[in-house]
């Protein structure tokens, strides 16, 4: 999700020494994302999860989802400012390793039996997890040209996606199927996450003694010197982007959050056969990406995305106006149409921006919290409403995506 473009980075070289390999550094960020989008999507499991454990509403349950989101908010601006002091590559050695301590969290929280402290686990992890967005993304967006840009991020968030995709079905398995027969209802999440905080710490470990590119930062004006002056909100692309990646990831996580329970709802089944549907969601985002990373190479990054806007928003209402398998095949192929969002929003708000790129991205990055905001505020409504008037809400943010494909990212001082 969040993360730094490098339009004003280079990858700093020896002089008279060859170039260097960006095999490990390919690499590196392949397992990354797949962590990142692993951790990120199995809070989808935990909020039905804790919902029956501890016998929550959804606005309580959807805490997993606002305390993790929040996090972005909080810790975005301040991880940019570590990432800048210790590096690019100690950043990701300490995001996995922060991340690893919140997941160790977990057993104690078991334990106890307290939602309070899988609350602030979660909450640790996420802080781990931004400092990971922070530190990886420099090395996406540098290998390349910008113009790319938007396909180069695009594809490897796909790799991310593989790990979305697989943990819904993790999630089924070792964490909501135990909680169908098990009266302690916190037992089940204590050995799979420490399992994940085993992997982070090793990945850690490996990650530290890598040699990966050094990256540098440029100094970068505006070309139109005239304009030089201008604080950073007078950037259009860039104020309507900050409120369109807010609605965005908003949107994305309320509609996966709460789809387990929507389609337990539906089809009359069990939270843990409904949790495998979750998966067909997230995977659709990955199919998504691999495609949007070639269609992006030859066709206007806004207007798919004004597009793919559209296609989810009459998705939903075809959703919300049905029952059965229709209602939730139509939910979850909204997933594909969001695939390629993130970065064309990102891409877009940035875009002209020159020396700004860098705060842009922290502002940006702040955003990421609409997962928090948007996800808690459908809570509210489903508890207070019923599910077609709970849709409504990420419905709503597909349309300010639609308005931004169209209109909202033109700018004087762009060039897309």
């Amino acid at each position: 999700m969040a993360g730094i473009p490098a339009s004003n980075m280079t990858i700093s070289e020896p002089i008279g020494q060859e170039k260097q390999n960006y095999t490990p550094a390919l690499i590196t960020l392949a397992v990354l994302y797949f962590m990142m989008g692993f951790i990120t999507c199995l809070n989808d499991t935990l909020v039905p999860f804790f919902k029956k454990g501890f016998t929550l509403t959804y606005s309580e349950s959807s805490l997993v989802q606002f305390y993790f989101f929040l996090t972005y908010g909080i810790a975005s601006i301040p991880a940019g400012k570590v990432v800048e002091k210790v590096g690019y590559k100690k950043g990701m050695v300490l995001g996995f390793s922060i991340a690893a301590c919140g997941a160790l969290l977990f057993f104690p929280a078991a334990v106890m039996h307290q939602y309070a402290l899988f609350l602030a686990a979660l909450f640790i992890v996420a802080i781990g997890i931004v400092l990971l967005q922070v530190a990886a993304n420099p090395y996406i967006t540098i290998l390349g040209p910008a113009k790319t840009a938007s396909s180069r991020l695009t594809l490897i968030q796909g790799v991310g996606s593989i790990g979305t995709t697989t943990a819904p079905l993790f999630g089924a398995y070792y964490i909501l199927a135990p909680l169908q027969t098990s009266s302690a209802s916190s037992d089940a999440v204590k050995y799979p996450y420490l399992g994940i905080a085993a992997a982070l710490i090793i990945i850690a470990l490996i990650v530290s003694r890598l040699s990966l590119p050094v990256i540098k930062m440029q100094d970068e004006a505006i070309e139109n010197t005239s304009d030089s002056k201008k604080g950073i909100f007078s950037f259009r692309n860039l104020n309507y982007g900050i409120i369109g990646l807010f609605v965005y990831v908003g949107a994305e996580v309320s509609v996966g959050t709460f789809l387990t329970n929507y389609i337990a709802d539906l089809l009359k089944i069990t939270e843990s056969a409904a949790n495998n549907y979750v998966a067909f969601y997230w995977g659709g985002m990955l199919v998504g990406r691999l495609i949007g990373s070639v269609l992006l190479k030859s066709i206007k990054a806004s207007t798919v995305l004004s597009v793919c806007a559209a296609l989810a928003i009459i998705l939903i209402i075809v959703s919300i106006n049905t029952t059965g398998y229709l209602a939730v095949w139509s939910m979850i192929a909204v997933g594909l149409c969001n695939s390629i969002m993130f970065a064309i929003i990102f891409s877009l708000a940035v875009n002209g921006l020159g020396k700004y790129t860098t705060q842009a991205s922290g502002l940006l990055s702040t955003a990421i919290a609409g997962g928090a905001i948007i996800s808690f505020c459908q809570g509210l409504l489903i508890d207070n409403s019923t599910w077609k008037v709970a849709f409504m809400l990420p419905m709503a943010c597909y349309v300010y995506i639609m308005f931004y494909g169209l209109n909202g990212y033109k700018s004087k001082f762009s060039s897309l």
